[in-house]
């Protein structure tokens, strides 16, 4: 927590308890203290009546306590959901930036304020109002997710090259297989491989076991054995980086749009998460029910894994129509 030096106690307190006893991830911990931090910021900012485009980050939060905590009321509220919308810079470096940020990163910030307060009156029981109970989420644009087709996914594999060619098909093997998270694969340790499964470790440290078939069990032998004669600086890492360190979220990016741009793919188009993506989709649409999906995927609300039974039905629809018999038309044949 040293990292959050600028941080008052009171969020610090909400920080810890969801580090530890709440087994957040550091990235959901991080998140949670930029989007508390900015939340608070500019309610000083508004209470200070500094104006608008007053840089927050110059804004010391450090005296922030539990009284001024509770003397945050919902116009307040609103006042920063409104500044989100439509003055928060996009691209604050940009000489002319965009202002009013999306509707799912102001979900993202409102959720972490509700999180907030229900710490302080759920949990901790330090305050008995929470202005942000009955508040609503900004409504989100529904959208089907992108995802490869059968025949992209062989072009991106068949395109794997270079000298890392083993370990990245075998990381590109796991993403269309296994659909699991960017952050899963990057913390699989060589004793999570198992003969036909993998043990992932995914959002709130809960754990799971995903399997895969000959293809990506065959992969990942011909990544072994490259990877026994490396040493790491944590050896107990599946996958290392060319420093010889775990590979990171950020290779793992880089590596899935090189593997796209050598297959010709659109590299702004697709992602490792659209990968697990591909892999909802490709299951859902050999036959696999969507409850099986959810416990493949990790996902604790089976809502977040109806969304690809959408795309499901558009490609049975697709498929329908590609059928040669879905031509032919008898209604007016004469049968006498």
């Amino acid at each position: 927590m040293q990292r959050y030096h600028d941080c008052p106690q009171i969020l610090r307190e909400f920080l810890i308890y969801h580090e530890t006893i709440k087994g957040q991830s550091p990235l959901t911990i991080s998140e949670y203290y930029l989007d508390l931090r900015m939340f608070l910021r500019f309610i000083k900012l508004m209470r200070n009546d500094m104006p608008i485009s007053t840089d927050l980050e110059t804004i010391d939060i450090k005296d922030v306590d539990l009284n001024f905590i509770r003397s945050i009321d919902t116009s307040e509220i609103f006042d920063f959901l409104s500044y989100l919308a439509n003055d928060r810079p996009i691209n604050p470096d940009n000489p002319a930036p965009e202002h009013g940020i999306s509707a799912s990163s102001r979900a993202r910030k409102l959720s972490a304020i509700k999180s907030f307060y229900k710490y302080l009156t759920v949990r901790t029981k330090q305050l008995t109002e929470n202005p942000v109970a009955d508040l609503e989420y900004p409504k989100l644009r529904k959208s089907l997710p992108k995802y490869l087709t059968m025949e992209q996914s062989a072009a991106l594999l068949q395109a794997v090259s270079g000298p890392n060619e083993k370990r990245d098909y075998a990381i590109l093997m796991l993403f269309l297989n296994c659909g699991i998270r960017r952050s899963e694969l990057v913390g699989l340790n060589l004793t999570d491989v198992y003969e036909d499964r993998i043990r992932v470790v995914g959002k709130g440290n809960k754990e799971r076991f995903v399997y895969f078939g000959t293809a990506c069990r065959k992969a990942i032998d011909a990544y072994l054995v490259e990877r026994q004669e490396k040493v790491l600086s944590d050896n107990k890492a599946l996958f290392g980086s060319r420093d010889n360190n775990r590979i990171s979220v950020t290779a793992v990016h880089r590596l899935v749009k090189k593997a796209l741009m050598q297959a010709g793919l659109d590299s702004t188009l697709f992602s490792a998460h659209k990968l697990r993506h591909t892999a909802a989709t490709m299951m859902l649409s050999g036959g696999v029910d969507v409850k099986t999906v959810q416990e493949v995927l990790g996902h604790e609300n089976l809502n977040t894994t109806q969304i690809y039974t959408h795309i499901e039905n558009t490609e049975l629809k697709i498929a329908a129509e590609a059928n040669p018999l879905s031509k032919l038309d008898f209604s007016e044949k004469n049968h006498s």
